[in-house]
């Protein structure tokens, strides 16, 4: 049976977790390998969505400073800032920022890691291994 969501999403089923929008419009960047038009993404996207919709995911993916945007012609267009490995690093620093005791954040961090994370960590910290940029 299709639904309209409150979203502007119209498919079958159930709905979509919270956030799984903005990570199907960023995996689409991320795909396209070039800037899209709101427009663009919504003819990559499966479903139905509205364009007020994606252009609602990607100016709140813009304001959270996880996509640039330049002017094309009458819209704007969007591109990834980074990767999906330095989104994952920009969050753990924003953790990381938030906190007051940072060591202690770090330290239950570090514990938390198996043995093949802490080695590859400690190889990093060393300058052992290249890194990744």
């Amino acid at each position: 049976m299709e639904a309209a969501t409150p979203a502007g999403v119209v498919r079958q089923g159930r709905r979509r977790a919270s956030g799984a929008l903005e990570g199907e419009v960023l995996a689409a960047l991320q795909r396209a390998g070039a800037p899209l038009t709101p427009r663009e993404v919504q003819a990559t996207l499966p479903g139905e969505l509205t364009y007020s919709t994606v252009v609602t995911i990607l100016s709140r993916l813009h304001a959270k400073e996880v996509l640039t945007r330049t002017p094309r012609g009458r819209a704007y267009a969007y591109a990834p800032l980074t990767d999906e490995a330095g989104l994952a690093a920009r969050r753990m620093h924003k953790v990381l920022d938030g906190r007051t005791d940072r060591e202690a954040v770090l330290t239950r961090f570090a514990d938390g890691l198996g043995e093949e994370d802490e080695a590859l960590l400690r190889q990093l910290l060393s300058g052992g291994v290249p890194r990744a940029r």
